[in-house]
């Protein structure tokens, strides 16, 4: 993996991070409710852990949040 793609990991999970703290919700609240394990909320969310996620699981945490799907790319610099 690419130093620009492990950015981009980073800048999604810390997106995702931030909306779900804006929602109230706890990493545990988020995965159950999109059918992940929590460990894997906190590796995508983890600042030095690139993670991967499907599609599928991306679209369905974007619901869950009640987030549009682009607004999990606008990255803060």
């Amino acid at each position: 993996m690419t130093s620009k793609r492990e950015n981009q990991y980073r800048q999604l999970g810390l997106t995702i991070a931030y909306y779900r703290k804006l929602r109230g919700l706890t990493q545990l609240q988020l995965a159950e409710s999109a059918n992940l394990s929590r460990t894997h909320i906190s590796n995508l969310e983890a600042p030095n852990m690139p993670t991967s996620i499907s599609l599928e699981k991306l679209f369905d945490i974007s619901d869950i949040l009640d987030v549009p799907i682009a607004k999990l790319f606008e990255f803060r610099e």
